[in-house]
């Protein structure tokens, strides 16, 4: 933990997810940037100067468009504090600068992914990014379930190293608050694909009260059902995991619930057909693209009977406006249920996004920051990042 670390005047190096969107060089969501900002001033409250390293997209060697440059004014912009930024995280001026920091300094490095040894997990690449500090935090969870130099390999060239505040926070809620949930435990899935999600799915089949699925992901499973749904999200080998799935809930006597009626329409683009029809009158000729008021209201009388709620994935094409009812619903019933004392966890992702889109995220007891790495560890898969820190503490 980074509370057990003296911290006084260390030089840290700290890992972090700034892979965020960037618009004629302007930052344009600065949400993973703020959730770090606890673990930054916790560590200049505490005597020490920072080297910043994160990677954002994926460059084919060194691409101006991909500079962290913009996301080191932004940060600036939110500390309100001058940030000395690198244009190369391995040159000597680099190496200087950072041994060079006073207490207080913050210091950033290029795009870690300019480099291609941070991808294979070169051993001589992270050797070169631990003598930018002598501790090492990591607090970049959207990458934790990759096996890459900055947060994997310069683990071993460090006696001391840590999960930063945030990593810690995603960890208590995703896996802590999982495995012993308050009761009634209600999950609502959604999003497009099955096949990424059965172990998920097998996993709160065992540990939730109520199972809701909705959006594309509930498709393969109607299709089990008998309901003539028709999607190019539909696939054979979804079909047979939804039928896995079915047959491993009827064996422990759980039910998944399972949309009722559908916003459809022709196409996407086709909103002048555009209309509400009940599972029984759907055709392959109709898309499917938001749920029903009928399931709206169906699954938040279920979620108003809980005290814990994970809800990972849309229940529709949310990013338009004539299909993101249901999902801009579901995410507000959520967010008054947390009002009132329920424990409400958010996978990351698509999920994060439609959560800031509809409400006011702060509201929520935790989003993940993570859209991969949230959904492997809550199937029960450990990363390799969290994995490393911990077994070179022992």
């Amino acid at each position: 933990m980074i509370k057990s670390i003296n911290l006084k005047d260390k030089k840290v190096l700290l890992r972090v997810d700034y892979n965020v969107p960037i618009q004629d060089g302007q930052v344009v969501d600065d949400y993973r940037i703020k959730k770090t900002l606890p673990t930054l001033r916790y560590c200049l409250d505490h005597g020490a100067s920072i080297t910043i390293i994160s990677h954002l997209g994926r460059p084919k060697g060194v691409d101006e468009n991909l500079s962290l440059s913009p996301v080191c004014d932004k940060l600036s912009e939110l500390l309100q504090k001058e940030i000395i930024f690198s244009e190369d995280c391995i040159s000597d001026k680099a190496f200087v600068t950072s041994s060079s920091l006073k207490k207080g300094q913050i210091h950033m490095l290029e795009n870690l992914r300019f480099h291609s040894g941070e991808l294979t997990n070169d051993k001589d690449f992270s050797r070169m990014l631990s003598f930018h500090g002598d501790v090492y935090i990591n607090d970049a969870f959207g990458t934790a379930h990759r096996s890459h130099a900055s947060n994997v390999g310069v683990v071993d060239f460090f006696d001391e190293h840590c999960m930063g505040l945030l990593m810690e926070r995603e960890i208590k809620y995703l896996i802590d608050e999982i495995k012993n949930p308050i009761n009634p435990f209600i999950v609502v899935m959604g999003g497009a694909k099955v096949k990424g999600k059965i172990e998920l799915i097998e996993n709160f089949l065992n540990i939730s009260d109520k199972l809701l699925i909705g959006g594309a992901l509930s498709f393969p499973f109607l299709k089990v059902k008998g309901i003539d749904i028709n999607s190019p999200l539909l696939n054979n080998e979804d079909i047979e995991c939804a039928k896995k799935i079915l047959s491993i809930a009827e064996s422990i006597n759980k039910e998944i619930i399972l949309p009722t009626d559908f916003v459809t329409s022709t196409t996407l683009e086709d909103i002048d057909n555009i209309d509400i029809k009940l599972n029984k009158d759907i055709n392959p000729n109709l898309g499917c693209f938001d749920i029903g008021p009928e399931t709206t209201m169906h699954f938040s009388q279920i979620l108003s009977t809980a005290e814990t709620i994970l809800w990972n994935g849309p229940l529709g094409v949310c990013e338009n406006p004539y299909f993101g009812t249901g999902t801009q619903q579901i995410c507000r019933i959520i967010e008054e249920l947390t009002n009132n004392g329920v424990i409400s966890i958010l996978g990351g992702g698509d999920t994060a996004s439609a959560a800031r889109k509809f409400s006011q995220s702060e509201k929520f007891t935790h989003i993940s920051t993570g859209g991969g790495a949230s959904l492997e560890l809550l199937s029960g898969i450990y990363l390799p990042a969290i994995k490393k820190l911990e077994n070179n503490a022992k």
